[in-house]
């Protein structure tokens, strides 16, 4: 095909998605019930990303039915594929994985959707890990002098990550995962969580569609992902939402006596945004410019945010 055919063709017939406004994805909601209430919301959104019922309505209830859909089909294939071969035993849980950059509200869409997945018949067990139980402790991070990195792809154990979900994708009872404390910004010594064969398990994290960089016989952590979402909006957005984060956690976590970021409550206010941009700018933002962003166009789903954190556009894979 040359190249003037291709510039004839509209974009749409050349992109691996179709996309909805908010009011068409809504539309596909169907008679799926809200079973969430203003209480649960409150409980479940995360500081800065504040989410509403008609939110829940128009994005999160689609996406719950489609996903219930996906789920339902897979299990039906893998109980096809255990009649085959005779087995018995067995239960292959359907990963999820959210990804995106810093402060685009990841942690609140994964605990709605975890809500939202565990209400329906055939998921009663949904669990959530993030992947910052994964990062070196912090001493490792100083010796190698990756604190400045945190987040960035050296800064995770990626081989206890991919044990970790190989072990869970098999089927595996009780599989631990480290667990991180956003009070001391470090993985908590010995602690751990147990994820014992869900239905579903939810994984959250800023890298998790990036490319495997070692190697074509290792598998990418995306390999066990059976579907995946990527949160999107403007970097001018991010960064707004992420030094108005800052500025509440002064007010609140900061000053904790045992939190790692205690040196920042006393600061100002022109003292604080100066070192929330700064932090931003020379972190958060190369991660997500260098290693995050690049990885949208992996994703199943996108999820486009407005500067009012509310989601504007959905782009689902085609199939």
């Amino acid at each position: 095909m040359n190249d003037q055919v291709v510039e004839a063709l509209d974009q749409s017939e050349l992109s691996p998605y179709r996309r909805f406004t908010r009011a068409e994805w809504a539309s596909l909601r169907a008679d799926t019930p809200l079973t969430l209430t203003i209480d649960d919301l409150s409980r479940l959104q995360s500081m800065n990303d504040r989410i509403s019922v008609e939110e829940v309505v128009a994005i999160y209830l689609p996406l719950s039915r489609l996903l219930a859909l996906y789920v339902a089909a897979t299990q039906g294939l893998f109980k096809a594929t255990q009649r085959f071969l005779g087995a018995e035993d067995g239960k292959m849980p359907y990963i999820i994985a959210v990804a995106g950059s810093v402060a685009v509200g990841k942690s609140t869409t994964a605990r709605v959707l975890k809500a939202l997945l565990s209400r329906w018949p055939n998921t009663p067990k949904v669990e959530l890990i993030t992947t910052d139980g994964f990062l070196h402790p912090n001493a490792v991070l100083e010796r190698e002098s990756l604190m400045d990195r945190k987040g960035f792809p050296e800064s995770y154990d990626g081989a206890a990550l991919l044990r970790f979900l190989s072990d869970v994708k098999a089927g595996k009872r009780n599989v631990a995962a480290p667990v991180y404390s956003h009070l001391s910004y470090d993985v908590i010594p010995g602690e751990k969580i147990l994820v014992d064969r869900p239905d579903i398990l939810i994984v959250e994290g800023l890298n998790v569609l990036m490319p495997n960089r070692q190697g074509r016989d290792i598998p990418f952590v995306s390999d066990f992902f059976d579907f995946s979402i990527y949160l999107h909006a403007n970097k001018a957005s991010l960064e707004d939402w992420y030094i108005s984060r800052f500025k509440k956690l002064r007010e609140t976590a900061f000053r904790n006596e045992r939190s790692y970021f205690r040196k920042y409550a006393d600061l100002s206010d022109d003292e604080t945004v100066s070192t929330a941009r700064d932090i931003w700018r020379r972190i958060n933002l190369k991660n997500l410019d260098e290693n995050i962003a690049p990885t949208r166009a992996r994703a199943s789903l996108v999820l486009t945010k407005g500067g009012d954190h509310s989601i504007q556009a959905v782009a689902l894979r085609k199939l």
